[in-house]
């Protein structure tokens, strides 16, 4: 199996050359750069497996590659800052960030944030021959990996897609986050639960009439979510 190609987007050359000796001495091919102007020239050429990268960068921050990114592929983002306040995190997560790692942290956990990201065996991946699911006017085929609702075309994320399509193969089953980190995530160490409550949000605002009032995504105040049909 070829290795995992990852680039790594980071001003500080000290903090760069540990994390790229780490995650080469865990497998991986790594790339470094130093800001993001420049990362934004090189993803436009070729996509790694995965980006890790600093918030704070010169020419280009890490929200806008980010963005950039999210709207263009599904490349797996994990962000590093420096910056400890909870709504950096959550803004990193909505926009579409798959791990948040708050410095100074260790490289080793870094790389097995990395891996848990990466994972691909143990999530609910839809398989090819599963059968499409229609639940209250939502068609969900996991061969076209599509989703339409009353007829209208829906776009997901991959992880948006695997976390529904897990709701609804199950439907009134209650889950937790850490369930749905590991069925879905395939892992529920490393990776922040809130990852769980943002996707939880985006669905929402994607498949229900009014996202403040859910009828089909339920909280089930201090256990986890629930799809009603």
């Amino acid at each position: 199996m070829p290795e995992k190609s990852i680039l790594v987007v980071e001003d500080e050359p000290s903090i760069a050359e540990v994390v790229s000796l780490y995650l080469r001495r865990a497998g991986y091919q790594v790339q470094t750069l130093g800001d993001g102007q420049a990362a934004l020239e090189l993803l436009e050429k070729r996509l790694p497996d995965l980006v890790v990268m600093d918030l704070m960068l010169p020419g280009l921050d890490g929200y806008s590659l980010t963005r950039w990114l999210r709207n263009r592929s599904e490349v797996p983002i994990i962000m590093l800052t420096s910056r400890r306040e909870e709504m950096d995190r959550i803004n990193g997560l909505e926009m579409g960030a798959d791990d948040y790692v708050v410095k100074p942290f260790s490289p080793q956990e870094l790389v097995s944030r990395v891996r848990a990201v990466l994972r691909r065996g143990g999530g609910d991946k839809a398989a090819e021959g599963e059968r499409a699911l229609e639940l209250g006017g939502l068609l969900i085929d996991p061969l076209a990996r599509s989703v339409t609702l009353s007829g209208s075309p829906i776009e997901l994320t991959a992880k948006e897609f695997d976390l529904l399509y897990l709701f609804a193969r199950h439907p009134r089953q209650v889950f937790s986050r850490d369930h749905l980190l590991e069925r879905v995530w395939g892992v529920s160490e490393y990776i922040d639960p809130g990852t769980v409550t943002v996707h939880v949000r985006r669905l929402r605002e994607k498949i229900e009439t009014d996202p403040s009032k859910p009828e089909r995504l339920l909280t089930v105040w201090g256990v986890g979510y629930k799809f009603e049909p």
